[in-house]
């Protein structure tokens, strides 16, 4: 396997920014797509794939939204051209049979609540941060947030079905003049060890 070059790493990860402002430019569905078949191949357990999207792009949509965040985080989410709703499916072992035909894997869970659970939220966040490395290989930026409430989100988008919020991110094109100035990371042997 070939190392990435250095504009794509920063592209990525270096110059890579989280936003608190937007352009007033769309996003095309297409660019959804194009991000979702890059996104799809990253690993999880099993090919368990538990994570389901729903991105919020209308009016209507960001109306029922703007009800389920935090004060802090209305303007900036609802002035994003698209924001990102990333839920995990409860009943994902269902599509096993297909996704992980060679092991039997659904008989792992059912009735498992327990392993149900813990799958879910491992594997469905593992899957949404390889969709927001997909999306700045693509173009745009996003700016995860936790600043909502699950249950609302789940009540006014997820009723009657088996999926739970995880985490939002929204989408677009940031506006350079918003951007904070970026915090420090730990150093390798702050946050690592060889053994």
């Amino acid at each position: 396997m070939s190392h990435a070059d250095e504009k794509t790493l920063d592209l990525i990860y270096r110059n890579a920014r989280t936003q608190n402002g937007w352009q007033d430019k769309p996003v095309d569905d297409a660019l959804l797509t194009e991000a979702y078949e890059l996104a799809k191949w990253g690993p999880t357990s099993s090919n368990c794939c538990p994570l389901r999207i729903v991105f919020v792009k209308t009016q209507a949509a960001k109306d029922k939204l703007k009800l389920c965040l935090a004060p802090g985080n209305v303007e900036k989410t609802m002035t994003a051209p698209v924001t990102a709703i990333f839920a995990n499916d409860m009943e994902f072992y269902e599509k096993l049979p297909t996704l992980s035909p060679k092991n039997n894997a659904k008989s792992w869970f059912v009735g498992n609540t327990a392993l149900i659970e813990s799958t879910a939220q491992r594997n469905g966040t593992l899957q949404a941060a390889y969709f927001m490395l997909a999306f700045r290989a693509i173009g745009l930026d996003c700016t995860p947030m936790s600043g909502f409430d699950n249950a609302k989100v789940d009540a006014a988008f997820f009723a009657g079905t088996p999926l739970k919020s995880n985490f939002i991110c929204s989408l677009g094109y940031g506006d350079p003049a918003k951007v904070y100035p970026r915090g420090p990371r730990l150093a390798f042997g702050e946050a690592c060890k060889v053994e």
